[in-house]
């Protein structure tokens, strides 16, 4: 059954305003929940936060009062829908087994938009990130077992395999190397114009986390790792970022933000396994039908145009988390050895990489590959959660001899 955000009304804004008691959500069991669950409460809090992020953003450069006034009430209630979601998350979680839970959103999220992303480019921008961040999954596993002692098998639930993906210390590339060619807004497909946000603010949201809690620990190779993976998470923004066209008009914006919104809250609301979660994800899409009502309004008063000359007419296929196994180990096997130049890929080192390599790095072991070595002298052994056959890369020592 389709579903046309646009025919619907939602709840009006005047009664969207919740108590405390109301906000006041209990949190999903972290021995019981599924993974996915978690999945799904992380990637809507980065959507919240970056169309609260944005909402501020537009009232800087706006000088209309009224229109000021419409975006801070409607931004009020983002936040507290951002709170509500955000505050799912179980309090008896430690920092890193959040972490993980980001790393598995960051790679099952972007494999999933890869698959399903119909412009070549941009599925590319997609295929090369995400070798990135199954790496940083098994960086932090490797952490996590060290400090806590613990397995990520416990918390990806052999949903999500914990292999070497791209080697991290190759992704600090010269800044410029990290801005890819936008979509086209008058000829990208809709479902284009919501992966885009969609990737962005979950990569925006992952930087944000990494540069508050890396310097809450104690231990140095803890506070090394977040700050170099906190690094490269820069990077992906910049990466995802530029895929947006910015020659949309910030009508044009705030009106695909809102429509993201409830195709991200109605595609969980159809996915969801959690009947409690489940319930929360369909009371804020009631309220985003509104929020996107009245965006569209603004849009048509004040930017001349119609939003259904740019909005899709019905919702896509359901953004689904599942497990993309089978998918990342042909792109293990077939892209491991890419780096970026200009705002296309290459598979050998040039000589900006070279440069910002020997620079950055300048002849000591990187926080990323320390964290291994020192998990092997803890345990013999690196921590992997392999689930199938061998890793599809025989060896990653040739794809550093190659740079």
């Amino acid at each position: 059954m389709t579903f046309n955000p646009l025919e619907h009304r939602g709840i009006p804004l005047d009664r969207q305003l919740r108590n405390w008691r109301e906000l006041n959500v209990e949190p999903v069991d972290p021995d019981r929940a599924d993974p996915y669950t978690k999945c799904r409460i992380i990637t809507l809090n980065g959507i919240e936060i970056e169309s609260i992020m944005f909402s501020h953003h537009f009232a800087r450069v706006c000088p209309d009062l009224e229109i000021k006034q419409q975006l801070a009430e409607v931004r009020y209630i983002e936040q507290q829908q951002q709170k509500v979601v955000n505050w799912l998350l179980p309090g008896q979680s430690s920092v890193l087994e959040t972490t993980i839970s980001y790393e598995q959103v960051a790679t099952d999220l972007t494999a999933w938009v890869a698959r399903m992303e119909p412009d070549p480019y941009l599925r590319q921008a997609y295929e090369f990130g995400v070798l990135e961040d199954f790496d940083h999954l098994y960086r932090y596993a490797n952490l996590y077992e060290m400090i806590e002692h613990r397995k990520a098998e416990k918390i990806v639930d052999n949903l999500t395999e914990v292999i070497p993906g791209r080697p991290t210390p190759l992704h600090h590339r010269d800044p410029v190397d990290n801005v890819r060619e936008p979509y086209n807004r008058n000829e990208a497909d809709p479902i284009s114009k919501l992966h885009a946000l969609t990737i962005m603010s979950a990569e925006q949201q992952t930087m944000n986390f990494y540069m508050n809690v890396g310097p809450l620990y104690m231990e140095p190779i803890a506070r090394q790792l977040y700050q170099e993976i906190g690094l490269i998470e820069e990077e992906h923004v910049t990466h995802y970022e530029s895929l947006v066209d910015p020659g949309e008009t910030w009508w044009e914006r705030l009106v695909n933000h809102e429509y993201n919104e409830c195709y991200v809250y109605y595609s969980f609301m159809e996915t969801e396994s959690d009947p409690r979660v489940k319930a929360v994800w369909e009371l804020h899409l009631n309220m985003e039908l509104e929020h996107l009502r009245l965006a569209c309004d603004m849009m048509r008063k004040h930017d001349g145009r119609d939003p259904e000359s740019i909005l899709a007419r019905e919702l896509p296929a359901p953004l689904t988390f599942e497990p993309n196994k089978e998918y990342l180990r042909n792109l293990l096997a077939t892209q491991v050895d890419l780096t970026t130049l200009g705002t296309g890929y290459v598979r050998e080192a040039h000589e900006r990489f070279e440069r910002m390599q020997e620079r950055i790095h300048d002849a000591v072991t990187p926080p990323s590959d320390a964290v291994i070595d020192e998990h092997r002298e803890m345990y013999g052994d690196e921590y992997r959660l392999q689930t199938e056959g061998e890793h599809p890369v025989k060896s990653l020592q040739h794809v550093r001899a190659k740079r």
